[in-house]
C-alpha cells in the first residue's frame, strides 16, 4: 500500500458499496417469495462448493435496519442493492406481490433518512424459477416479463431510487450460467448460449423504457470488464485476444452504444429481430464498469472448443479466488473504453470492485485485513490517475459491504468490508471499514489522505 497522501477525486464523485439480494436477503420464502434459479440450482448436489444455499445468507430481509445503520457509519454518499423479481413476482409474471415491494420501500426510505443515495439493480442473475423452465433467457419472451417487472418496481419505487441498473454483468451470467454450467441455471451450450446475450440486451432495452416512464432518475446498466492480455507474439495469439475481447468486453457494450454486434463464433443473426438493435440502443445515462482483473489469452491448442487458451497472469499478488490484483488493469480498462468508444461513451461510475480474502476474527473478535485495503487503495489511485487521463468517471461502489453466500462458492469466500458471523449473523467491521470510513471523511474535508 502506498504511502503518499491519497489524491483528491473531483466534486461530486459518489462514492458506495455494492450488495445482491440473493446474497445477503435470506428469508427464500417470507411474505411470499417464489424460487429462483439459485434456490433450484443450490439444491441440486454437488452444485455448491460448501453444500450452501442463500435461504439465510445474512438474513438482511430482517436486518436491513442494522445494514443501513452500518451504512451511515461509513460514510458512503449511496448504496447500490439488487431487487429480488421472485420477491416482486413470484411467478416472474402477473401482478407485483405488495408484501415484496414493501420491503424494497421500507429499504429506500430508511437510506434516504440516512442520507444514502438508493441505486437500484432490477437484475442480479436471481431469475424467477417459472421463467425458466419456459426457456430462461433462451426465450425471447423473457425479455418482455423483464420489462413488465421494471414497470412494476419503477411503478412503486421511482420517486425515490436515485439511479436504476438493469441488469448486473450480463457476460458472467451468460457464460458461466448459460456457456458453462457453473452457475445458475448450469446449463453447457458454449457458443450456443448467444441468444442469452441478445435477450438480455432486449429486455434490457425494454426495461430502460419502462423504467423513463415511471422515473426521472438516471438509468444504467452493469457490466462486467476485463481488459486482456495478449501471451505470445504470433498472428494466431493476436488473434486469440481479440476473440476474447469481442466476447467479453464489446458483446454487451457494442450493440449498447450503437455499433451492433462485434463479429465473434456462435453469433446466430436469425436471433436478432428487426427493431431489436434500435431498442437496445436506447440512451443511458451511466455506464456501470464491474471490474476485478485482467484476463491472460493465448492462441488455443488444437482441437479446443474455444478460440483462445486462457492463462494465468504471473507477477502480481492473488485474493483468496485466486485472482490477480492489478490495480494497473482498472486505468487500462478505462483508457480502452475511451478510445473505443469516443463521445458515444457514456459517464461511467465503477459500480464494482472488490476482493476477496480468508478474513478471521482475532482473539479480541477484530478483523485484520491488510490486504483488502491495500487492494482498494491501489485502484482508487489507479482510478483517480484513468480520470486524469480525461476519463469521465464519477462514481466508485467497492463490493462489497457484507460477507455473503458467494455463489458456486458458498460461505467459502469473503469480500466484505464487513465480517459476519454466519451462525449467529454478528456483523463485525473490518479494518478497512475503518480505513475506507477515514478516506471518505477526509475527501469531504479536502484533506484527502
Amino acid at each position: 500500500m502506498s504511502t503518499a497522501p491519497m489524491p483528491e477525486f473531483p466534486a461530486g464523485f459518489r462514492w458506495g458499496v455494492s450488495t445482491s439480494a440473493h446474497q445477503i436477503e435470506g428469508a427464500a420464502t417470507a411474505d411470499g417469495r417464489g424460487p429462483s434459479i439459485w434456490d433450484t440450482f443450490a439444491h441440486s448436489p454437488g452444485r455448491i462448493s460448501d453444500g450452501s444455499s442463500g435461504a439465510v445468507a445474512c438474513d438482511h430481509y430482517h436486518r436491513h435496519t442494522e445494514d443501513v445503520a452500518l451504512l451511515a457509519g461509513l460514510g458512503v454518499d449511496a448504496y447500490r442493492f439488487s431487487i429480488a423479481w421472485p420477491r416482486v413476482q413470484p411467478g416472474g409474471s402477473g401482478v407485483a406481490n405488495a408484501a415484496g415491494l414493501d420491503f424494497y420501500d421500507r429499504l429506500v426510505d430508511d437510506l434516504l433518512a440516512a442520507g444514502i443515495d438508493p441505486v437500484a439493480t432490477l437484475y442480479h442473475w436471481d431469475l424467477p424459477q417459472p421463467l425458466e423452465d419456459a426457456g430462461g433467457w433462451l426465450n425471447r419472451d423473457t425479455a418482455a416479463r423483464f420489462a413488465e417487472y421494471a414497470d412494476l418496481t419503477a411503478a412503486r419505487l421511482g420517486d425515490r431510487v436515485r439511479l436504476w441498473i438493469t441488469l448486473n454483468e450480463p457476460f458472467i451470467h451468460m457464460s458461466l450460467g448459460y456457456g458453462m454450467g457453473v452457475h445458475a441455471p448450469g446449463q453447457m451450450l458454449l457458443f450456443d448460449a448467444f441468444p442469452v446475450a441478445h435477450h438480455q440486451l432486449l429486455g434490457h432495452g425494454l426495461a430502460v423504457a419502462a423504467l423513463r416512464a415511471n422515473s426521472a432518475s438516471p438509468v444504467a446498466i452493469a457490466n462486467n470488464y476485463s481488459p486482456v492480455r495478449v501471451l505470445g507474439d504470433s498472428d494466431a495469439d493476436r488473434a486469440a485476444g481479440a476473440a476474447y475481447e469481442a466476447l467479453h468486453n464489446r458483446l454487451f457494450t457494442d450493440p449498447l452504444l450503437g455499433r451492433g454486434y462485434p463479429e465473434m463464433p456462435g453469433l446466430d443473426p436469425g436471433v436478432v429481430h428487426p427493431g431489436d438493435l434500435e431498442t437496445i440502443a436506447a440512451p443511458i445515462d451511466v455506464l456501470g464498469v464491474n471490474y476485478y482483473n485482467p484476463t491472460g489469452v493465448r492462441a488455443a491448442e488444437e482441437g479446443s472448443p474455444l478460440p483462445f487458451d486462457l492463462v494465468p497472469l504471473d507477477g502480481y499478488p492473488r485474493t483468496a479466488f485466486d485472482w490477480p490484483v492489478a490495480p494497473d488493469g482498472l486505468r487500462d480498462l478505462l483508457g480502452w473504453l475511451r478510445d473505443t468508444y469516443g463521445d458515444a461513451l457514456p459517464p461511467i461510475e465503477i459500480t464494482e470492485s472488490g476482493c476477496a480474502y480468508d478474513d478471521v476474527p482475532d482473539a479480541h473478535g477484530q478483523v485484520a485485513d491488510p490486504d483488502r485495503i491495500a487492494y482498494l487503495d491501489g485502484h482508487l489511485r489507479a482510478l483517480r490517475a484513468a480520470i486524469d487521463d480525461g476519463v469521465d468517471v464519477r462514481g466508485y461502489f467497492v463490493w462489497s459491504l457484507l460477507d455473503n453466500w458467494e455463489w458456486a462458492e458458498g460461505f467459502t469466500k469473503r469480500f466484505g468490508l464487513v465480517h459476519v458471523d454466519y451462525a449467529t449473523q454478528r456483523r463485525t467491521p473490518k479494518s478497512s471499514y475503518t480505513w475506507l470510513r477515514d478516506v471518505l471523511a477526509a475527501s469531504r474535508d479536502g484533506s484527502a489522505r
